[in-house]
């Protein structure tokens, strides 16, 4: 499995893919960031990080994307900018028909050390090791966006399969007739979560 994991971020979107499967030896794909300006309006800053993870899925071509779940901070407007950045990246994963997964911050840590409180330097350097590189990737979100991608890899799978088997189970369960008074509204009914189909 090729998963590209997205750190989210408006001033630096961590963004890292790696390659393997459960019990196996991972390899790095590629890592980068992208950057861009704080001073730079909210709008165009979203067409920068867009535009990047679209070229990353060009190239990377990935079987699954995985992106860091926004929680609540007590600093609001950085929590909104990671939720754009977020938001993005899903739309750009959606956009191709790409599975999606959310993981937190603490689930991250906890598959790729073994503590869910683990710092920036204990995820670096597990990263490093897991992947077998001779430096450990700066800066932290570029680290970040490759355990998200290896906590995917490991995780993911049984997640996949889940959604592939409910995915089936809808399908076979036959068509359904709408009342022919009833009027539906595009998007009613629907709810956003990617990784829980």
């Amino acid at each position: 499995m090729r998963v590209l994991g997205v750190d989210p971020g408006l001033t630096r979107c961590g963004l890292g893919a790696v390659e393997g499967r459960p019990g196996a030896p991972l390899s790095l794909v590629a890592v980068g960031v992208v950057r861009t300006p704080a001073e730079d309006d909210i709008g165009s800053r979203l067409v920068v990080i867009e535009a990047e993870i679209e070229r990353w899925l060009d190239e990377v071509r990935p079987d699954a994307v995985a992106v860091e779940r926004v929680f609540a901070q007590h600093n609001v407007r950085t929590v909104m900018g990671t939720a754009q950045a977020s938001a993005v990246a899903i739309v750009c994963a959606a956009r191709r028909g790409l599975p999606v997964a959310m993981h937190t911050p603490s689930e991250v840590k906890a598959a790729i050390t073994g503590n869910g409180n683990a710092d920036k330097k204990q995820i670096g350097a597990m990263v490093t090791r897991l992947l077998r590189l001779d430096a450990m990737p700066k800066p932290a979100d570029a680290a970040d966006a490759l355990a998200l991608a290896i906590c995917h890899v490991w995780r993911g799978g049984v997640q996949n399969r889940l959604a592939e088997a409910l995915s089936k189970a809808r399908g076979s369960a036959g068509s359904v007739t709408l009342n022919p008074g009833y009027r539906h509204s595009p998007g009613a009914g629907r709810t956003g979560d990617l990784a829980n189909p």
